[in-house]
Formats: C-alpha cells, sequence, structure tokens
C-alpha cells in the first residue's frame, strides 16, 4: 500500500472534485486501476451512494426489482451474497423485493467506510443478521462453493484487464448462481465504450466466461441503467457443485475457518493468523493479516512449563 502516503493529499483532491482514481494512476503511469487506487478511491467515496439513493428512490427500486424477478425464479437457495455491497444502496430494495428472504446474507467491499455506512443503512431498513466484511474480490475468504447466489452490480466494474481473474474467483465461491450486473460493452455506442476504456472498466466479461467454458443461461441488456455511457448488462451463469461447503468465514491466505477470540479479533488456530474486528466489521483483506503466533499462550503456564522464574 504504497500510495497510502498520499492520502492526505488524495482527501483534498477529493474535496476539489478531482477524479482519484485518475490522480492515482498517474502516480504510478498505469492504465490500470489497481486494488490499491480502487480501495483509495472508493473509501473517499463513502456516503456519497446513500445520497445518491435518497434522491433516486424510484430508479433504485426499479433497478433492484427487476433484478429480484431473477431471483424470485430461482426455486431453491438458502444463501445469498453481494460482491461490492458498497453502502448496500443495492441490497435493502432487492431484500424488499425478494419472495422469499435467504437464511443467510452476506456482503462485503473492499471499503471499511463504505460498509460503516452499510451497516447503518441494514438498521434503518430493519435487516437483521447479515454479515457483512471487508475484502478483496480476487481473494475472498470463504470455501469453495459456498454461496447458492453470488451477485454483482458494477462492483467488477473498475477492474479492467482482470475479467479472467475476477470471474474465476466468483465462480469458485459460487454453489448455483453467479449473476453479474456489469457494464455492457458489447451492447454500449461507440462513446460510452471509448468512456470505459479511460476510465479503465472491465470490457470483457462475456467472451471471457466463454473461454472459461462457463454454463451462460443468459447475456443481455439490462432493463435499466442509471448512465447510458455505462450501461448495465446482465450475465447469468449457471453451476453445479461438485461439492458444497459451509459459509462460514475463512482467512483469505490459508482458507483456515476464523474463529471468534473477541468482539476485536478473529484468528485461525492452526495457522497463527489474526485479523481486526472493527465496530463488529471484520476485516479480512490479506493485508490486514497479523502474525500472533502466541495468541493463545498463557503466560503464567508457560513459565510454569519452561521453569523460568525471577
Amino acid at each position: 500500500m504504497q500510495k497510502f502516503k498520499y492520502l492526505s493529499k488524495l482527501k483534498e483532491l477529493y474535496e476539489k472534485n478531482i477524479n482519484i482514481i485518475q490522480y492515482l494512476k498517474s502516480l504510478s503511469d498505469s492504465e490500470i486501476n489497481s486494488i490499491e487506487d480502487i480501495l483509495i478511491s472508493y473509501d473517499f467515496q463513502a456516503g456519497s451512494y446513500l445520497k445518491g439513493f435518497s434522491k433516486n428512490r424510484n430508479f433504485k427500486n426499479s433497478y433492484c426489482g427487476s433484478l429480484a424477478k431473477i431471483i424470485n425464479n430461482i426455486k431453491y437457495f438458502d444463501s445469498i451474497m453481494e460482491i461490492g455491497i458498497g453502502e448496500a444502496t443495492t441490497l435493502c430494495p432487492l431484500l424488499q423485493n425478494l419472495d422469499k428472504k435467504p437464511s443467510e446474507i452476506y456482503g462485503f467491499d473492499i471499503s471499511w467506510s463504505r460498509l460503516k455506512f452499510a451497516d447503518a443503512l441494514l438498521k434503518d431498513f430493519n435487516f437483521k443478521n447479515i454479515t457483512l466484511f471487508t475484502a478483496n474480490l480476487f481473494e475472498i475468504p470463504l470455501k469453495d462453493s459456498s454461496i447458492d447466489i453470488v451477485y454483482t452490480s458494477h462492483s467488477i466494474e473498475p477492474n479492467g484487464g482482470r475479467e479472467e481473474e475476477a470471474l474465476i474467483e466468483l465462480y469458485r465461491v459460487t454453489r448455483k448462481y453467479l449473476i453479474l450486473l456489469e457494464p455492457a460493452y458489447e451492447f454500449a455506442s461507440e462513446e460510452a465504450r471509448k468512456r470505459m476504456k479511460f476510465h479503465g472498466y472491465v470490457t470483457n466479461l462475456y467472451q471471457t466466461a466463454k473461454k472459461l467454458g462457463y454454463k451462460i443461461i443468459e447475456h443481455r441488456l439490462f432493463d435499466y441503467s442509471s448512465n447510458q455511457l455505462n450501461p448495465t448488462g446482465l450475465m447469468i451463469i449457471e453451476k453445479t457443485a461438485n461439492e458444497v461447503n459451509s459459509s462460514h468465514l475463512v482467512c483469505p491466505i490459508t482458507f483456515g475457518e476464523l474463529i471468534e477470540y473477541n468482539e476485536n479479533f478473529l484468528f485461525t488456530k492452526d495457522n497463527f493468523l489474526v485479523y481486526p474486528v472493527l465496530e463488529k466489521i471484520p476485516c479480512l483483506l490479506k493485508e490486514n493479516s497479523i502474525l500472533a503466533s502466541h495468541l493463545l499462550t498463557d503466560y503464567k503456564e508457560f513459565k510454569k512449563r519452561n521453569n523460568v522464574f525471577y
């Protein structure tokens, strides 16, 4: 996280409405949005989607209602997860429109600050027992085939050039259906395509999914788009999992199951890694890991066992 040293400067630029990601890319002379660029940009934006949600409720209800119709047609599912949940401005109206509320609901984002707002909005809507956590969509802290329905809403978007990596990881944790609402490059105008490339958006999800041999059961322009220069495409991928795993959170490095140490930490007993929990939100980026091989060591017992005296 080399660019964290510029955070104060970046905050000033953001407040002047300067595009943070474009500035960050210029620092490294890159055309690709790095994970660090995306993290910083979205964290500074935290709260802005909530403001937009309150001003555009009719559109958001229509958008999420259309997504809900797709999910309502799926007969059997007990778990659902939104990738890049942001401030839960998609999840809340989606849950309102679902015929059946799954017993397990997950959402993660790379930005902790956005999840802070998400948690508050979910409580405003009286949705409880929803598991929120920070994570990198390329290193999801869940086991293979652990969530029945995984969906996105313009969350793969800024990762142009990494379509294959993203699809492989999302498909890995999916048990039944992967539903993608992402920039529709194939259906976009020439002006929109140029804009997508300029911003480093994904442009090759459909062809990549075909190349990977995934079972694509639907691919079309979605019913609603908030920006005609960034039209939303729908792609639904069906998966028949050979194995079924629990949806317990795991270490993104070792995949060891995480155990609650106290309200402030999770740890992997056999791999010695600890992850902080900030305001009840687990921070599960691999960069958040702390090596603590003696976390469970009792000092008094240690002295007794090793004949340590002073």
